[in-house]
């Protein structure tokens, strides 16, 4: 896919809205894709997670303390689209 995230917005309750080079858009629920441990524990702070950037290198969008999230996987929910198969990978335990 490699399509790059040109926008996000922190929402209420761990969503953001997202917005890709091609101007696909959505609403992504984060509490539903990860699991607040680990690198994304700080997240849980709605402050702190409110914080989110877009990373222009990267195309994607993260945190100050590391925390990023792969966007092929946020276009295809998005999209509704197939996870591609190199990338189906469970950040929820």
């Amino acid at each position: 896919m490699l399509k790059d995230i040109v926008s996000v917005k922190p929402l209420e309750n761990y969503q953001l809205y997202l917005k890709f080079e091609d101007n696909q858009e959505g609403i992504i629920d984060i509490s539903q894709l990860i699991d607040f441990t680990g690198i994304f524990a700080s997240l849980q702070d709605l402050t702190y997670f409110a914080q989110v950037k877009v990373n222009p290198e990267w195309g994607t969008i993260y945190w100050e303390n590391g925390a990023d999230l792969d966007p092929d996987v946020l276009y295809a929910m998005i999209t509704n689209q197939p996870i591609p198969d190199s990338k189906k990978v469970s950040l929820k335990s």
